[in-house]
């Protein structure tokens, strides 16, 4: 269930961050509508390397349409010319 509370909260602030950990951010609303996110450390820097990860994979995808796929072979002449 998500942990979502008033931006307001933010005055006790201590309290707001134990209650974030991995896998467990706080929402916060302004207004009534989700404004903010908190989230640990450890999972914006996990969800950082995902993104970048996806980022990568979808530049390699690009390049194998546009350009074509190696074959065994000529990956392995790429590999060993390195």
């Amino acid at each position: 269930m998500p942990n979502i509370k008033p931006v307001s909260d933010l005055r006790n602030y201590n309290e707001v961050l134990r209650d974030v950990s991995v896998d467990s951010p706080v929402f916060l609303t302004k207004n009534g509508r989700g404004r903010y996110v908190i989230v640990d450390m450890a999972e914006y820097e996990k969800q950082a390397a995902t993104l970048k990860l996806m980022s990568e994979l979808a530049k390699a995808e690009k390049s194998a349409r546009e350009k074509g796929l190696l074959s065994e072979e000529e990956a392995d002449r790429v590999i060993q010319s390195l």
